[in-house]
């Protein structure tokens, strides 16, 4: 391949995410009542959530317009609630969330299911569907909830596999079983960038994976950031992860969020038990 035809190839790319862009802004535009640009697309606003004990007391925070927030701490501390909240799979006692600033608990099922879709969502397992291949799992959505043609269809599955660095021809055909776990969370993100939505949600998304496995997955974490200005909210017990990826860092503990703002400010926080949770980083 000759120098020119990497670039021809350089500028096609952009192109191809310059349009993603454009695509994400115009659904948002599209909006029956669009939120003014100022205020953040997700808020949590005073949540308390309680089952047969208290999960969450007070939690409050926000991100705006091309953030990745993670929220870190303790195993059982209800961090996975918190996205649960967000999509609106549970509903908080006390308190407010805000996706793009409708308060998501107080819309109507049609209007939720409307906002759920405009997320991107993945999971700590994956959650590929073992009965199809990868083509068909990328696909899924878009059948779901488009009237995308097949052609285009074919060629949105092959753009995101190729944005997470998986080679189209090589693994459309894949059944997931036949990946590896690195993979595996790859196809979950091109499945969850599928409908271009403007927030993308990560449960655990490095969980189990080694070492470079966990870069790879964060490397792509921040290109989503960096190319395509989405919202990331990251569920994650990586330090090191989070770290490198996040705008923000929200730290739970005890149920309440004891620590929201970058990555520098943590580190350079002396409160004791955030000295004591960053340990050896």
């Amino acid at each position: 391949m000759t120098d020119r035809d990497d670039d021809q190839d350089a500028i096609q790319t952009e192109r191809v995410r310059a349009a993603i862009r454009d695509e994400i802004q115009a659904d948002e535009d599209r909006d029956d009542s669009p939120p003014p640009r100022d205020i953040p697309v997700i808020e949590l606003r005073d949540v308390w959530l309680a089952f047969d004990r208290p999960v969450l007391e007070g939690v409050s925070f926000a991100a705006r317009k091309g953030e990745t927030v993670t929220v870190v701490g303790e195993s059982g501390t209800g961090k996975s609630t918190i996205v649960k909240l967000i999509l609106r799979l549970l509903v908080a006692d006390r308190g407010e969330v805000f996706v793009r600033g409708k308060d998501i608990e107080k819309v109507t099922y049609e209007e939720a299911l409307k906002i759920r879709q405009r997320m991107g969502m993945v999971f700590q397992s994956s959650a590929l569907f073992d009965s199809l291949t990868v083509f068909e799992n990328v696909a899924y959505p878009l059948r779901e909830h488009t009237n995308l043609s097949d052609d285009e269809i074919g060629e949105r599955v092959r753009e995101k596999l190729r944005f997470v660095d998986l080679d189209p021809d090589e693994v459309t055909q894949l059944a997931p079983s036949e990946l590896s776990g690195g993979m595996q969370k790859r196809v979950g993100i091109a499945r969850g960038l599928a409908a271009n939505p403007g927030i993308m949600l990560y449960d655990e998304p490095t969980s189990g994976l080694d070492p470079l496995t966990t870069g790879i997955i964060t490397n792509l974490i921040m290109k989503l950031q960096r190319e395509l200005h989405v919202t990331s909210v990251v569920v994650t017990h990586d330090i090191r992860s989070a770290f490198r990826m996040s705008s923000k860092i929200a730290l739970l503990h005890d149920r309440h969020i004891v620590f929201f703002g970058s990555p520098e400010e943590m580190a350079a926080s002396d409160d004791k038990y955030i000295q004591t949770f960053l340990g050896g980083y």
